[in-house]
């Protein structure tokens, strides 16, 4: 499967073994993994009040800290043994909210609504790109149909994890674009030009998923038949 070089095994692995000691120490404590997730949504909704005022650059590092939070509960479900099929459930769901939560917050942005809501707001125009609110839009559906895809195929006996487009990359994509949208005069260009990325490749891998399904699906005829 296609993925970004900083987002390869090896250095999933080395991240893994960075964070576990912050994992051992939640052990400690005897935190429960579902704690971790409810924390992750919670940051989420935070960054997206950050995007929504314009503070892209510290929103980056608060969805650093819900993504390590999503990336902990795994991994302390795992070392507890609490790992459960509820928990899978109750993950996966609170992670679309999440990224509902971002994404409604750059809208809000882009939107001018941050301006629209202040005292002596200045001209709203300036901020204002209906073209990046259309991006955000297909984006959340991009993102929705990753998962519906992959959900769907498991209901069909079908493993699905094909695709360029992720939930990690698509989050490591999002903070990257909101860290350089700090920079004078292109910043602006390169958020929306993150935003244009992710709406194309999210719904790129929705579609390769559907394909992906259907080949697996012939597969499976044609071996029914000999």
């Amino acid at each position: 499967m296609t993925r970004f070089s900083f987002l390869s095994d090896g250095n999933r692995e080395r991240y893994l073994r960075l964070i576990e000691p912050v994992a051992n120490l939640f052990v400690r404590f005897h935190v429960h993994p579902n704690v971790l997730t409810l924390l992750g949504l919670i940051l989420s909704g935070a960054a997206a009040v950050l995007y929504g005022t314009g503070n892209f650059f510290w929103a980056a590092w608060v969805v650093v800290l819900a993504g390590t939070c999503d990336v902990l509960d795994g991994l302390l479900a795992r070392i507890t043994g609490k790992a459960s099929r509820f928990g899978a459930f109750f993950d996966s769901s609170l992670d679309r909210f999440s990224e509902v939560f971002l994404f409604l917050g750059l809208a809000w942005y882009f939107s001018g609504g941050h301006l629209a809501v202040a005292v002596g707001a200045g001209n709203v125009s300036s901020v204002r790109s209906p073209v990046a609110v259309l991006f955000i839009v297909l984006a959340i559906g991009g993102s929705f149909m990753v998962s519906y895809t992959r959900a769907r195929a498991e209901g069909l006996g079908i493993e699905c994890k094909t695709g360029f487009m992720q939930r990690p990359e698509r989050m490591v994509l999002l903070i990257i674009g909101s860290l350089l949208a700090s920079l004078p005069t292109v910043g602006p260009w390169i958020m929306k030009t993150c935003l244009f990325l992710l709406a194309l490749l999210s719904n790129f891998t929705a579609l390769q998923r559907m394909v992906h399904v259907k080949k697996q699906l012939i597969k499976e005829m044609d071996s029914g038949e000999r």
